[in-house]
């Protein structure tokens, strides 16, 4: 614990194929932590980079000691390298940023205050004024409005990559798949609920093009619904397959106990049950709900022999 508080920040960055940024990057960062005395370390996380930028890395550290490398035999995704990073930080507050320049490091302190001072667990960037294209900040706007609606977390730039985080956060959470664009829910689940937000200066891209693709609007919005449902039922599945479950065998078990009703004592006449569309109806309905609720039953099952069902995290002990 000692070690973590002689390093004030850990500055994570993930990469893929950013070696022309690299070098003006890193002078950046350590222009602004000269400037404000702070004691700091550099995590560049390469995701595979198929440049020169593990080469840039290693000159890069051969000249500035506070400079760390990881290195990934091929790309595995933002995610991993955001928690391959975070379980190698030191420092007591740790800021995330891109690679290709559009993050400014000039917010660093701001978002340092925050953390430290302020007591935020998590403070996310909002790049309010945008040089991005359309097709880009249009689906951008839309993801952000539908994520507000279901996670209750009130931030703009749920995905921006300038974010700043308490120590004990980075090393709680666990990011996995394309999760990185939803850390603030995650940590939300995990018991960091002060999460705040700050309006972040945007760069307009200067070296290399973007890694944006429709595929990952798409992808972002299917994460979205995944996300929710771990958060909320990861650890009672059964009151989300069980409840729907129910619902669905007492809709078809009500269309039932009508028709047979209505056979017995009204339409007392030779058309058989099996000719009307009510019956097929309810058998489904009936089908579906017990598939439902042995599905919550056996997540369950599955969820109790998990070798993490009781991890709790406990915050201060006496």
């Amino acid at each position: 614990m000692e070690e973590n508080q002689n390093i004030q920040i850990s500055v994570v960055v993930p990469l893929f194929n950013e070696d022309e940024s690299l070098p003006e990057l890193h002078d950046w960062i350590v222009r602004v932590m000269a400037e404000n005395n702070f004691s700091y370390e550099i995590l560049f996380i390469n995701d595979g980079s198929t440049d020169k930028s593990w080469e840039v890395i290693e000159s890069l550290q051969a000249k500035n000691t506070q400079v760390r490398g990881i290195k990934f035999q091929r790309n595995y995704g933002k995610s991993a390298a955001l928690h391959v990073g975070f379980q190698a930080t030191k420092g007591k507050v740790v800021i995330t940023m891109d690679a290709d320049l559009q993050d400014s490091p000039d917010e660093i302190p701001e978002l340092y205050k925050m953390i430290n001072e302020d007591g935020f667990d998590l403070v996310s960037g909002w790049k309010k004024k945008r040089y991005d294209p359309l097709t880009k900040t249009i689906p951008t706007k839309l993801y952000n409005g539908v994520n507000r609606m279901m996670s209750g977390i009130k931030l703009h730039d749920m995905n921006c990559g300038l974010k700043a985080y308490r120590h004990e956060v980075v090393k709680s959470v666990e990011i996995f798949g394309e999760m990185h664009r939803y850390i603030p829910v995650i940590a939300k689940a995990a018991g960091f609920g002060k999460i705040g937000e700050k309006v972040v200066q945007h760069q307009e891209r200067k070296y290399g093009k973007t890694k944006f693709g429709m595929n990952r609007f798409v992808n972002g919005f299917l994460d979205m619904f995944t996300i929710t449902f771990i958060t909320r039922f990861g650890k009672k599945p059964m009151h989300f397959f069980g409840l729907i479950g129910s619902i669905f065998f007492f809709i078809g078990g009500a269309i039932t106990t009508w028709l047979i009703v209505y056979k017995l004592f009204i339409d007392t006449g030779s058309r058989l049950l099996a000719e009307r569309a009510e019956f097929y109806i309810a058998l489904v309905t009936m089908i579906i709900g017990t598939q439902l609720f042995l599905a919550g039953f056996i997540a369950e099952l599955i969820g109790r022999s998990s070798s993490t069902r009781n991890n709790y995290l406990i915050e201060k002990e006496i």
